[in-house]
Protein backbone atom coordinates (compact mmCIF):
# COMPACT_ATOMS: atom_id res chain seq x y z
CA UNK A 1 0.00 0.00 0.00
CA UNK A 2 1.42 3.09 -1.08
CA UNK A 3 0.72 5.15 2.25
CA UNK A 4 1.60 8.61 0.03
CA UNK A 5 -1.42 7.68 -2.58
CA UNK A 6 -3.85 9.81 -3.99
CA UNK A 7 -6.25 6.52 -3.33
CA UNK A 8 -8.43 5.56 -0.50
CA UNK A 9 -8.56 2.69 0.96
CA UNK A 10 -11.69 1.90 -0.81
CA UNK A 11 -10.20 2.76 -4.42
CA UNK A 12 -7.36 0.32 -3.17
CA UNK A 13 -9.71 -2.79 -2.72
CA UNK A 14 -11.01 -2.53 -5.81
CA UNK A 15 -13.68 0.11 -5.37
CA UNK A 16 -17.37 -1.76 -5.57
CA UNK A 17 -16.36 -4.88 -7.29
CA UNK A 18 -13.13 -5.52 -5.18
CA UNK A 19 -14.93 -4.69 -2.22
CA UNK A 20 -17.85 -6.93 -3.09
CA UNK A 21 -15.44 -9.74 -3.51
CA UNK A 22 -13.98 -9.25 -0.07
CA UNK A 23 -17.32 -9.27 1.40
CA UNK A 24 -18.64 -12.25 -0.22
CA UNK A 25 -15.43 -14.08 0.40
CA UNK A 26 -15.58 -12.81 4.44
CA UNK A 27 -19.05 -14.03 4.55
CA UNK A 28 -18.50 -17.20 3.35
CA UNK A 29 -15.97 -17.71 6.08
CA UNK A 30 -18.22 -15.83 8.76
CA UNK A 31 -21.00 -18.77 7.44
CA UNK A 32 -18.71 -21.41 8.91
CA UNK A 33 -17.26 -20.20 12.39
CA UNK A 34 -18.84 -21.54 15.02
CA UNK A 35 -18.93 -18.19 16.68
CA UNK A 36 -20.33 -15.94 14.38
CA UNK A 37 -22.56 -18.17 12.25
CA UNK A 38 -25.14 -18.32 14.94
CA UNK A 39 -25.59 -15.09 15.14
CA UNK A 40 -26.58 -14.45 11.40
CA UNK A 41 -29.86 -15.14 9.19
CA UNK A 42 -29.70 -18.03 7.16
CA UNK A 43 -30.68 -15.67 3.82
CA UNK A 44 -27.01 -13.43 4.39
CA UNK A 45 -27.38 -12.00 1.04
CA UNK A 46 -29.67 -8.58 3.07
CA UNK A 47 -26.55 -8.53 5.42
CA UNK A 48 -23.48 -9.20 2.54
CA UNK A 49 -25.51 -5.69 0.52
CA UNK A 50 -25.21 -3.48 4.04
CA UNK A 51 -21.70 -4.89 4.78
CA UNK A 52 -21.02 -3.60 1.22
CA UNK A 53 -22.80 0.15 1.93
CA UNK A 54 -21.16 0.20 5.72
CA UNK A 55 -17.39 -0.75 4.26
CA UNK A 56 -17.60 1.23 0.52
CA UNK A 57 -18.59 4.40 3.10
CA UNK A 58 -16.21 3.45 5.74
CA UNK A 59 -13.30 3.22 3.52
CA UNK A 60 -13.74 6.22 1.63
CA UNK A 61 -15.98 5.50 -1.31
CA UNK A 62 -19.67 6.56 -1.39
CA UNK A 63 -21.92 7.22 1.57
CA UNK A 64 -24.08 4.42 0.58
CA UNK A 65 -24.80 3.67 4.03
CA UNK A 66 -25.72 6.29 5.39
CA UNK A 67 -27.65 7.15 2.17
CA UNK A 68 -29.74 4.35 2.86
CA UNK A 69 -30.17 3.54 6.71
CA UNK A 70 -29.03 7.02 8.16
CA UNK A 71 -26.13 7.51 10.45
CA UNK A 72 -24.29 4.01 10.60
CA UNK A 73 -24.82 4.30 14.99
CA UNK A 74 -23.05 0.69 14.57
CA UNK A 75 -22.73 -0.08 18.61
CA UNK A 76 -26.26 0.66 19.00
CA UNK A 77 -27.10 -1.49 15.48
CA UNK A 78 -25.64 -4.17 17.48
CA UNK A 79 -26.59 -4.82 20.77
CA UNK A 80 -29.24 -7.11 20.56
CA UNK A 81 -26.29 -9.55 19.52
CA UNK A 82 -24.18 -11.05 22.28
CA UNK A 83 -20.82 -9.57 21.20
CA UNK A 84 -17.92 -11.38 22.77
CA UNK A 85 -14.18 -10.09 22.66
CA UNK A 86 -13.69 -14.03 21.32
CA UNK A 87 -16.53 -12.96 18.51
CA UNK A 88 -14.95 -9.50 18.11
CA UNK A 89 -11.53 -11.54 17.49
CA UNK A 90 -13.34 -14.43 15.21
CA UNK A 91 -14.78 -11.71 13.38
CA UNK A 92 -11.16 -9.93 12.35
CA UNK A 93 -9.67 -13.31 11.23
CA UNK A 94 -12.56 -14.30 8.98
CA UNK A 95 -12.03 -10.70 7.81
CA UNK A 96 -8.02 -11.06 7.28
CA UNK A 97 -8.59 -14.70 5.76
CA UNK A 98 -10.88 -13.28 2.99
CA UNK A 99 -8.61 -10.32 2.13
CA UNK A 100 -5.54 -12.96 1.87
CA UNK A 101 -8.12 -15.03 -0.25
CA UNK A 102 -8.67 -12.31 -2.65
CA UNK A 103 -4.89 -11.68 -2.23
CA UNK A 104 -4.65 -8.15 -0.96
CA UNK A 105 -1.09 -6.97 -0.55
CA UNK A 106 0.01 -7.60 3.04
CA UNK A 107 0.34 -3.47 4.14
CA UNK A 108 -2.96 -3.38 2.87
CA UNK A 109 -4.49 -6.16 4.13
CA UNK A 110 -2.35 -4.85 7.45
CA UNK A 111 -3.35 -1.52 7.14
CA UNK A 112 -7.36 -2.16 7.19
CA UNK A 113 -7.69 -4.66 10.05
CA UNK A 114 -5.94 -2.18 12.10
CA UNK A 115 -8.64 -0.07 10.87
CA UNK A 116 -11.39 -2.38 11.76
CA UNK A 117 -10.18 -3.39 14.86
CA UNK A 118 -11.59 -0.42 16.68
CA UNK A 119 -15.28 -0.82 15.55
CA UNK A 120 -15.03 -4.71 16.31
CA UNK A 121 -13.85 -4.56 20.06
CA UNK A 122 -15.96 -1.19 19.96
CA UNK A 123 -18.79 -3.36 19.71
CA UNK A 124 -18.38 -5.68 22.34
CA UNK A 125 -21.45 -6.15 24.91
CA UNK A 126 -20.98 -9.45 26.64
CA UNK A 127 -18.04 -10.58 29.09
Amino acid sequence: MDMNSEQNIYEQLGESAGLRRIIETFYANVVQEPLLAPLFPEDIQPVIERQQQFLTQFFGGPPLYSEQHGHPMMRARHMRFPVTNERAEAWLACMNAALRENEVEDELREFVIARLKGPAYHFVNTP
